[in-house]
């Protein structure tokens, strides 16, 4: 026993690309590293246009300003493994750094469960009860959703690391994916894994309980939106939704697909894997700046004056 309990400590792990496309790799990095460059800017870009613009300052963009920080965590956990494994085929990784790699990743998925579901909260309000909506989402109250956010995924995750470090892996150390997961994980475990399976359980009921909390929502603001009169005031309350719809759609579905996969798909071909499983990780960060961006004309407006103010740094003195 004190053998498997010590082999985990010196263990390294080895990373997978994508399957039967190893001699392509670097091709194959070529994507991913566009879709990284979209992701960081467009994440980056939406922090800043929120900071910069006063404008800005209400609830629906502070949530926003989260949602974009979670993206991104969510991306730049990814990228050092991606770039080692698809640019310098360095497939190797420490027990230590997979477990950290595997937290940020996982937290960072929760909280944008959590996030979104702070934004339903928020679309709610501001459709069912318009006067009242900035009086109940107060500066200090999105702050404290905030903490409680960043406490809640920290602490939901920090048992997924004390039940690893409690397995012995002493079979096959080669993973699945280019980066750590905790299914991926616990499948090479030499010794019963039954109870880390039954907590990532638990933790995927607690984003279904999300998803289900969001779908209540959406069933009041629609039946609110229904006794509005005006078709004019009806499309303009839907419109202000739907940026928020469809980031929920890119999150959960593939989110459903990979924990399908993860659960039924023993026989399923490993690409399918590889596929969903960067299909989760990769289109929400890509995806939720361009929805934003396209739905909400406030932050259209500020990334415009952004741009303008970069171009015209250069010739600052020109406006005096």
């Amino acid at each position: 026993t004190s053998r498997g309990n010590s082999s985990h400590a010196l263990a390294a792990f080895l990373l997978a690309g994508i399957p039967g496309m190893a001699s392509f790799h670097r091709w194959v990095f070529i994507p991913f590293g566009l879709m990284y460059l979209i992701a960081v800017l467009g994440n980056s870009t939406i922090l800043q246009v929120v900071r910069v613009h006063r404008r800005l300052h209400k609830p629906m963009y502070y949530f926003l300003s989260m949602l974009a920080t979670t993206d991104l965590g969510l991306t730049l956990s990814t990228l050092p493994t991606m770039l080692h494994i698809f640019w310098f085929s360095a497939r190797e990784i420490s027990f230590p750094a997979c477990l950290t790699q595997m937290f940020c990743i996982h937290a960072c998925s929760f909280m944008e469960s959590s996030v979104l579901l702070a934004m339903a909260f928020d679309r709610y309000l501001a459709v069912c009860c318009p006067l009242r909506n900035s009086s109940i989402l107060t500066g200090a109250r999105i702050a404290k959703i905030g903490l409680g956010i960043v406490c809640r995924c920290t602490l939901t995750q920090l048992p997924l690391i004390c039940l690893l470090t409690r397995l012995p892996f002493c079979r096959s150390h080669v993973l699945s994916h280019p980066y750590c997961l905790h299914q991926d994980m616990i499948r090479l475990a030499c010794t019963d894994a039954t109870l880390n399976s039954l907590y990532s359980l638990t933790l995927v009921l607690i984003v279904i309980l999300d998803s289900v909390l969001i779908a209540l929502s959406y069933t009041m603001i629609i039946r609110t939106v229904l006794g509005i009169t005006s078709r004019e005031e009806q499309a303009k309350a839907l419109n202000t939704c739907v940026a928020h719809f469809c980031a929920v759609l890119v999150f959960y579905i593939p989110f459903a697909g990979l924990s399908i996969i993860h659960q039924y798909g023993k026989n399923v071909a490993p690409i399918s894997h590889a596929v969903m499983a960067n299909v989760y990780l990769f289109v929400p960060p890509v995806l939720n700046p361009i929805l934003y961006s396209m739905k909400s004309k406030d932050v259209r407006k500020g990334f415009r004056e952004l741009l303008c103010q970069r171009v015209a740094w250069p010739g600052h003195g020109w406006s005096h």
